[in-house]
């Protein structure tokens, strides 16, 4: 094995010219590396240069020893298969949380992205569940062994989704190593993953870490302040009272994991606070039905019920007072193919009162497309968007033209935008500037270098410029070199 690096170097796979598409490598020596997610890319953010759309894995993993995920969206661990296929056998770090929902999760990229076998992907799920290493919160782990340096990762809760984690590494890296005795100095770093915005539902903000040499931290909303919990609600609650005047559906595009259950929680709250009370004359909150429309969600919904434990104390207070914030009364899921496409239907030709709630969140496939087709020309229904909508992505064209009253492509056909067109950015399940500044500032022990990933070149730069302001030593990070054509 070659000698230990007198520092990490970092190697960035994704996620540095927008916010899709994780993977971060951490090279400790010329032979032994880790990877920090593997997502995938999603709209115009297809790689390092924007020039190719193949999730194949385009960088050597001989050296790569183990694989560490941050949580389980897909821009973070879409690329595993293809990472799995190249060649990659060792351990996949994550918390016990994500050790349960990864395997769903990639289970369906499977069938909606490579095959329907059901053979080629049972084999494919036993050998992620016997690479999958599931870790507590809080716990410093052994990871595989690297000749005289003790790798060390613990994971904490990043507030982001469920199982979500920021990533502590530490190692000893040489100071002196051409000395009669060589001698060596500790060496930590951060890697944020997506860090929660505070007191999101179910989920306890993070907490910045003691110390560390270098962080690499998003930056999706670098740029811009989230309204706090209870305006946030407020803002929801209002949309509703505003939206259902006229009887129509609000659709929510919203992905399966996260966003789905975090809605559901808010929707069950405003409920039942506002429950025998009128929305207007002919309909009042008991009456109101939600709607989930993805057979995936509902199996994440499933999952997050089976982890209650795993609450925050807000949660399980709910939970201990009766109610089911995940599972309440007027919850209806939709399964089969052929239920969503008669319920899109009746919706479109009835104008019956709904929330539907349905993935994908940027409108990128899934069932929430049919909705769009169906409900965006007429002027009685709304669509909210509470997530980031990344560049090049149906839900980002909605939002742009939308309130302009103009049109966007669906599967060839010109779709006019009729419907009101609703953002909640304050829904973002993202730290806004103000999190991520504190995620930094908040350590003890000041970094040595920040490296911004994860967010748009004005959100980037802005995170930069107020963290250099603070005397933080912050770079903007470019794609390796293979990437950039060079």
């Amino acid at each position: 094995m070659s000698s230990i690096y007198s520092s990490p170097r970092f190697i960035h796979h994704g996620a540095v010219d927008g916010v899709t598409g994780s993977c971060h490598e951490y090279r400790i020596s010329d032979d032994y590396g880790l990877l920090i997610d593997c997502g995938l890319f999603q709209g115009a953010e297809v790689s390092g240069s924007g020039s190719s759309s193949s999730p194949q894995i385009n960088f050597p993993v001989t050296h790569i020893k183990a694989l560490i995920v941050t949580h389980v969206h897909i821009d973070h661990v879409g690329r595993i298969p293809y990472l799995l296929a190249a060649g990659f056998t060792g351990p996949i770090y994550c918390t016990v949380a994500s050790a349960t929902l990864l395997p769903l999760v990639l289970e369906d990229a499977l069938k909606v992205g490579v095959t329907r076998d059901t053979k080629l992907i049972a084999a494919f799920l036993a050998k992620i569940n016997r690479q999958l290493v599931a870790c507590e919160f809080k716990q410093w782990v052994n990871l595989p062994v690297l000749a005289d340096a003790n790798l060390q990762l613990r994971l904490q809760p990043a507030g982001h989704i469920l199982g979500s984690a920021y990533v502590e590494l530490r190692h000893n890296v040489p100071t002196n190593s051409s000395a009669s005795k060589p001698t060596s100095k500790p060496y930590k770093t951060v890697f944020s993953g997506d860090l929660g915005a505070p007191y999101a539902p179910l989920l306890p903000a993070p907490k910045p870490p003691y110390a560390a040499d270098t962080v690499v931290i998003e930056s999706t909303y670098g740029d811009r302040l989230h309204p706090n919990r209870r305006e946030r609600v407020k803002q929801l609650e209002q949309v509703l009272l505003h939206a259902l005047q006229d009887n129509g559906t609000v659709l929510f595009p919203a992905f399966s994991i996260g966003r789905t259950q975090e809605l559901l929680y808010e929707l069950e709250a405003i409920m039942h606070r506002l429950r025998g009370q009128k929305i207007h004359q002919a309909l009042s909150w008991d009456e109101l039905q939600i709607i989930v429309d993805s057979p995936l969600a509902a199996r994440f919904t499933d999952a997050y019920n089976s982890l209650k434990s795993r609450w925050d104390k807000e949660a399980k207070h709910r939970l201990k007072v009766g109610r089911h914030p995940l599972s309440f009364e007027q919850l209806h899921t939709v399964d089969s193919h052929e239920q969503h496409l008669a319920l899109v239907q009746y919706l479109a030709s009835t104008r019956q009162p709904a929330i539907v709630i349905a993935a994908s969140g940027m409108c990128e496939g899934g069932r929430v497309v049919n909705y769009l087709k169906a409900l965006l020309p007429d002027p009685v229904h709304q669509v909210v968007f509470v997530g980031y909508q990344a560049r090049g992505t149906l839900g980002a064209a909605i939002t742009q033209y939308g309130p302009k009253g103009g049109y966007v492509d669906i599967d060839g056909e010109r779709i006019t935008i009729g419907a009101e067109i609703i953002s909640l950015s304050g829904y973002s399940a993202h730290a806004d500037q103000q999190g991520l500044l504190r995620f930094v500032l908040g350590m003890k022990k000041p970094p040595q270098q920040v490296r911004i990933v994860h967010g748009d070149d004005s959100a980037k730069a802005t995170l930069q410029k107020l963290l250099q302001e603070k005397g933080v030593n912050a770079n903007l990070p470019l794609p390796p070199l293979y990437e950039r054509g060079g």
